[in-house]
């Protein structure tokens, strides 16, 4: 390892420098990439394979040589916390004044992505890429074209989830949400929506993370007389204490969640309560899904989870835009990113980032089709597809796909 490398990991340890990647020279081959997510906070079980995932494409692309002439990519982590706008901005700083990053993959929850873009990528002229970020808000803010998202806006989550449940004769309904960007966009998408189709939302009300005890929430929640409890929260913080106070209490048994409360640790702590669950997350069925599957695995990454193949996408979006540019210079790639992420050109898919920094390194056009079948609108986010689960046997079982 080289000597810059081992200063970097050596500073960045309580930030979790990722050791994977490639011996990168101290000559002017090492080109930084930001990768910040929540590694604490309320989806802090979500981000490692998030983070791996991203870091697997950086890594494929450094190793296969044909990046700007062999140049490496080396990924430098922060911590966006996914709540705190002040440390997930200062992280952000770092990353690009210290480690001097040309690009940022990230961030993950909507209010420290939209904090990063409008205080430090959009000042210092970065591209930032989002694989999880999923506000409505985003769509429409100031970023001089500079951030992307390869999740979609929640504005059509809240239609899906509206759709599912009228589908199912589900019409009357209690929801909480988390007290922030992310659930007051999901709240109010679904809100709309669900009423557009005829249903009634009981009651709908924020709640806090970080608390104890989730007591009173749940209390006028079941108040209400709903027998259904949509829960816009996170995995790891107030979304699992509302479940597990509605378990407790008995006050709910039918439980409906969205992306941010898919994860293992949510039915490790809540059990066969949950069976029956149903939950919704950014997700397709495209040939390009089961083949990182398959590349994540060969590669000894766990691609089976949220947000891990717009991952592993946002990042080779983020490589492949340079190429594309001919340059790793700040914002450089922003110009190319809806060039190479949609047609004409040849689909690339998992596992060949090759194939496609070596096609336009000869002037050639791709289309990314990657992980999530990646299709970028024009204001530079996923149209999108989500995959509909249910808690069945311990784990979330994927059901079909719209």
């Amino acid at each position: 390892m080289s000597r810059i490398r081992l200063a970097a990991c050596v500073a960045l340890a309580a930030t979790l420098c990722f050791a994977l990647a490639p011996e990168a020279k101290a000559d002017g081959h090492e080109v930084k990439v930001g990768v910040i997510l929540g590694f604490t906070g309320p989806i802090e079980s979500l981000t490692p394979d998030m983070a791996a995932s991203a870091e697997l494409a950086l890594k494929e692309v450094s190793d296969s040589g044909a990046f700007l002439g062999g140049k490496a990519l080396v990924p430098v982590r922060g911590d966006s916390t996914c709540i705190d706008a002040a440390a997930a901005t200062a992280a952000a700083e770092r990353l690009v004044t210290a480690e001097d990053v040309a690009a940022i993959f990230g961030a993950d929850c909507s209010g420290v992505t939209i904090a990063i873009t409008n205080n430090v990528a959009v000042p210092n002229g970065v591209v930032i890429i989002s694989p999880s970020a999923t506000s409505p808000a985003l769509t429409t803010i100031e970023d001089n074209g500079l951030f992307f998202r390869t999740a979609p806006s929640d504005a059509r989550q809240g239609q899906v989830i509206a759709e599912l449940l009228i589908e199912r004769g589900i019409d009357n309904v209690a929801v909480t949400y988390t007290n922030n960007d992310y659930g007051k966009g999901l709240d109010g998408s679904f809100g709309a929506a669900f009423a557009g189709l005829g249903g009634t939302v009981a009651i709908s009300a924020a709640h806090e993370d970080g608390k104890g005890d989730y007591s009173a929430e749940v209390g006028a929640l079941s108040a209400s007389g709903a027998e259904h409890l949509l829960v816009f929260g996170y995995v790891d913080q107030g979304g699992k204490g509302i479940i597990q106070t509605s378990v407790d209490t008995g006050a709910f048994e039918n439980f409906v969640v969205a992306d941010g409360m898919i994860g293992d640790s949510l039915i490790e702590a809540i059990g066969d309560a949950l069976t029956g669950t149903i939950g919704t997350a950014p997700g397709s069925d495209s040939a390009g899904a089961q083949m990182f599957l398959d590349h994540a695995a060969a590669n000894g990454v766990d691609g089976d989870g949220p947000f891990r193949g717009e991952s592993y996408d946002a990042a080779a979006l983020i490589a492949l835009s340079m190429q594309a540019a001919g340059s790793a210079d700040r914002g450089a790639a922003a110009a190319k990113v809806l060039e190479v992420a949609n047609a004409p050109g040849e689909p690339i898919l998992p596992g060949e980032l090759a194939k496609g920094l070596q096609i336009l390194a000869d002037g050639g056009d791709i289309d990314y089709v990657g992980a999530s079948a990646v299709e970028l609108t024009d204001v530079g986010e996923a149209a999108g597809s989500y995959a509909i689960m249910e808690v069945e046997g311990g784990a979330f079982v994927t059901k079909s796909y719209r």
